[in-house]
């Protein structure tokens, strides 16, 4: 069997699922095997019981018939045999029927806890050959008549007998045998030393029925058999399923309370962190410009831009936190109005061409003419484009280029589209750089330290309308961070209004 391995605890990662169903299987066939062994009849020791319950159901349900059945054997006995007989042999029949009776509604009436197996599978076949014993004494009231109408009667009446037995038993082999054993017994006794063409052709009659019987009996049990094990088996994934659930449900409480928890933290540290920041950088900017005069040493300056640079960094972080954390629940909400893709890219090269600048960097911009404007969220779509953008900026070398295209998509839609000459990413690694937090090998080597944050943010303010985030990237050969926006956020333009003059000619 397969364990777990240290590299997949490693990861973090549980073992297999078909690791799991083989374990599942296996348990399930060790403890099917240990309840065989402890089980009288070589079953799991659950069917023990549930046979026991079922032969009691069928026998106490039965008994009604039996008894009918009686009844008229008994009336239509009358014809050949004295009424005295009949009614003393009858008395016998429903004596039986009435001891099998009350033994099934004592078995059934236990705890399934409390029934002493053992006990029962001995004393219920035993109630079932003294029922079929009374049955068999009709032999006796019908040895002296010689007629052959009454051969054929009992013949008749004993193998529906053998038949109801089987039927009603089925479940209970031992019972089987004991109802059929003096039937067998009887008919070989009342034809023994008859050699008459009659007598032996219903003697080898009654033997051909009692063997299809036995065959009969055995397919009704390992029917009943098959039975119980399949409502075994369901019962057992019902209580798998109803596990699972119970399991998932808490699981998914857990997680609400902690996204709550994880909500609630982040408002109250937004807050109490905003709050000494705001004095931080406005502090620190004061100091840094000296507006209330020049520094005794120079090496102050130098600090208080430091500290102002950490602050601003800092406050940036947080509320890139707070936006990833209000798309993942479903908080953010979106202020859509008409805005031009094309206009909030060139405002966005122009807040970063200094950056660019200060690296040696050169930004080339391809937008296609006549772009009509698009129905979304300006601040958004304005940190999408400033998030990618930087990105690029970040992570290009010294003197590289930076490619930015605004245009038309296959379906309608609209796309900006950024190409940067950085050091590129593994494609294994590309799911790693998606994640929150997450940032490539490379990119930890060559750039400037960065958050993670920006591509999460990035794909979840562009899902949110609805649009689409593509990365292709290799090393050594840049990256191209794509995202569009769907056919139906743009914004058709109008027909013009026709001119007064025209229409008082009309």
């Amino acid at each position: 069997m397969a364990e777990v391995t240290a590299e997949q605890v490693q990861r973090g990662r549980g073992p297999d699922p078909s690791v799991l169903a083989r374990r599942k299987l296996v348990t399930r066939e060790v403890k099917s095997v240990r309840e065989k062994l402890t089980s009288s009849s070589g079953l799991v020791r659950a069917f023990d019981y549930e046979l026991l319950r079922v032969f009691a159901q069928y026998r106490l349900h039965g008994s009604a018939g039996a008894i009918l059945l009686a009844l008229c054997v008994g009336a239509a006995s009358c014809l050949w045999v004295p009424a005295y007989q009949v009614t003393a042999w009858l008395s016998a029949v429903i004596l039986s029927c009435a001891v099998m009776v009350v033994l099934c509604r004592r078995f059934l009436a236990q705890p399934a806890g409390e029934v002493k197996i053992r006990f029962w599978r001995k004393l219920l076949p035993a109630a079932e050959g003294l029922h079929s014993l009374s049955w068999t004494l009709i032999l006796v009231l019908f040895a002296p008549v010689a007629a052959a109408g009454a051969k054929v009667f009992v013949m008749t009446t004993l193998l529906i007998v053998g038949a109801l037995t089987v039927m009603l038993s089925a479940t209970l082999p031992l019972a089987v045998y004991s109802g059929l054993i003096p039937i067998t017994i009887g008919i070989g006794l009342f034809f023994w030393g008859r050699s008459d063409i009659d007598s032996v052709t219903m003697a080898l009659m009654a033997a051909s029925a009692q063997l299809f019987f036995i065959f009969l009996a055995n397919r009704l049990y390992s029917s009943s058999v098959a039975t119980i094990e399949f409502r075994a088996e369901k019962d057992a994934l019902i209580a798998e399923l109803e596990t699972a659930t119970a399991n998932s449900d808490e699981a998914r409480r857990k997680a609400e309370e902690a996204n709550l928890a994880k909500s609630r933290f982040l408002a109250t540290m937004s807050h109490e962190l905003r709050t000494p920041l705001n004095a931080i950088l406005g502090f620190s900017e004061v100091m840094k410009n000296e507006i209330f005069g020049a520094h005794a040493n120079a090496a102050y300056k130098e600090y208080s831009s430091d500290i102002h640079g950490s602050g601003q960094h800092l406050l940036n972080l947080i509320n890139e936190i707070l936006d990833l954390s209000r798309i993942e629940a479903g908080k953010y909400e979106l202020n859509e109005e008409a805005l031009s893709l094309a206009g909030i890219v060139e405002d966005c090269r122009h807040m970063l061409n200094l950056r660019a600048k200060a690296k040696g960097q050169s930004i080339r911009e391809a937008v296609e003419p006549d772009l009509p404007k698009i129905w979304a969220d300006e601040r958004a779509i304005r940190q999408v484009v400033l998030n990618i953008l930087s990105n690029a900026i970040k992570f290009t070398p010294q003197g590289g280029e930076i490619g930015i295209k605004v245009g038309w998509t296959a379906n309608g839609g609209q796309y900006v589209s950024v190409i940067d000459t950085g050091p590129g990413i593994p494609e294994d690694e590309i799911p790693v750089v998606l994640q929150t937090f997450g940032r490539g090998s490379l990119a930890i080597k060559t750039a400037e330290q960065g958050s993670g944050l920006g591509l999460p943010i990035v794909k979840g303010l562009i899902d949110l309308h609805g649009g689409g985030f593509h990365l292709k990237s290799k090393p050594r050969a840049g990256t191209e961070v794509t995202v569009t926006l769907p056919a139906e956020r743009v914004m058709d333009t109008l027909a013009a209004l026709p001119e007064p003059e025209a229409r008082s000619a009309a």
